[in-house]
């Protein structure tokens, strides 16, 4: 059975971490709590975690938002009614048209049903979004771990995350990636939630504004 997080458990969850790791006490020491960052596990999630890739959080939420004043909420029609110009002036790049249309079509012909992950193993979740061109493993922890509330993943893909962990464990810059897993097995099962705890840290140090 696959273990999720809400908002009954997810400050218990904090609080454990806190007290297994002293790094993760004192981020929530000196910051509070994480917010719970959760999103509806829909397709219009999975077009703004596709904006997210690679760029500045600002960047993304200004072409979603762009986006949205086109064409309100984001379905696979709606997306695929939008010509190459239209798209471009939503701040999509080249790629990221492709990629977005590719999803909508996944949806609309029901290669994808998005409906059927709630219950699904996140490795069976991962090998069906995976097939879909522009989407990889980052895309696909961070659907997991916002939309699907899974608590035990660990997007090592995410630079703000690594770095993060860096600061607060004090790390050399070329730590490597099996020694930031070996560092997160003592927060198992609950990962997903230790990596909200370090972004909380990560943008509250650099003072990022977020929107919702």
């Amino acid at each position: 059975m696959h273990q999720t997080f809400d908002s009954s458990n997810f400050k218990t969850i904090c609080n454990k971490l806190r007290r297994i790791d002293k790094d993760l006490d004192s981020v929530i020491r000196k910051h509070g709590h994480p917010p719970m960052w959760t999103r509806p596990a829909t397709f219009q999630t999975l077009i703004l975690t596709i904006l997210e890739q690679q760029v500045s959080l600002a960047s993304a939420y200004a072409a979603f938002k762009k986006l949205k004043e086109k064409i309100g909420y984001a379905t696979p029609e709606k997306i695929l009614s939008l010509s190459d110009e239209e798209l471009r002036a939503c701040y999509f790049s080249r790629q990221k048209i492709i990629y977005a249309r590719e999803l909508a079509k996944a949806i609309q012909s029901k290669q994808l049903r998005l409906k059927k992950f709630s219950a699904a193993h996140e490795d069976e979740i991962r090998i069906e979004l995976k097939k879909i061109k522009g989407i990889g493993d980052w895309t696909v922890d961070v659907y997991l771990m916002h939309a699907l509330q899974r608590s035990d993943l660990f997007p090592l893909g995410d630079i703000a995350l690594v770095n993060s962990l860096k600061e607060i464990k004090k790390l050399h810059v070329h730590t490597t990636k099996e020694d930031m897993l070996a560092i997160a097995e003592s927060w198992r099962p609950y990962r997903t939630i230790a990596s909200m705890i370090l972004w909380h840290a990560y943008i509250k140090k650099r003072g990022i504004k977020l929107q919702g």
